[in-house]
């Protein structure tokens, strides 16, 4: 395997690759023009952006700055908002559905390193996915760690550290965030 094919399955890999590199450094740079676009500037040319960017079509709209690892990696949904200053870094799979908001500041984090310090000092790394469901709200300054899913309808309070699964219809905050109450859909 490939380090970025052991990378996508979710296995140890060198995250100092020349691909994988390359790719984050093609990455930073679309990142960077988004960034620098002139708040006038023709939605064609965002958009535009954004496909090379994600590798795909998509409707979403990203307040900059907006930084991501590889980008091709999120999966977005229709109607996402990124407010400013979000981060995802997307060492596996993101996959983000319909009319979902991030708040300033909402860090999205598949990347994890081992607990062993031997096994920390190799430089390996591994990711577990993250799913956010639809029409999800997650507040200002909002982390979620690897290997979670938010269930669809769910809002996440400002500042809560999302360190396991939150189902559906429900809103939860803190840290570790925890369940406040369920809501009426």
């Amino acid at each position: 395997m490939t380090e970025k094919e052991k990378m996508l399955a979710g296995k140890l890999y060198n995250g100092f690759d020349p691909e994988l590199v390359a790719e984050r450094i093609r990455a930073r740079e679309l990142c960077h023009a988004i960034g620098a676009l002139s708040p006038r500037a023709p939605e064609a040319e965002r958009a535009e952006l954004l496909v090379q960017l994600f590798g795909r079509h998509t409707d979403a709209y990203i307040t900059p700055p907006f930084f991501c690892d590889y980008g091709r990696n999120i999966q977005l949904g229709r109607n996402v908002y990124f407010n400013f200053n979000c981060v995802i870094l997307d060492g596996a799979p993101v996959k983000i559905g319909d009319n979902v908001m991030f708040g300033p500041a909402v860090q999205i984090y598949t990347a994890s390193h081992p607990l062993k310090a031997e096994e920390r000092r190799s430089g390996l790394e591994f990711g577990k996915a993250i799913v956010i469901g639809n029409d999800v709200w997650l507040g200002g300054g909002v982390i979620v760690c690897p290997g979670v899913t938010i269930g669809n309808n769910s809002v996440i309070g400002a500042g809560s550290i999302v360190v396991r699964d939150i189902p559906a219809n429900v809103s939860a905050a803190g840290n570790p965030c925890r369940i406040l109450r369920e809501l009426e859909q």
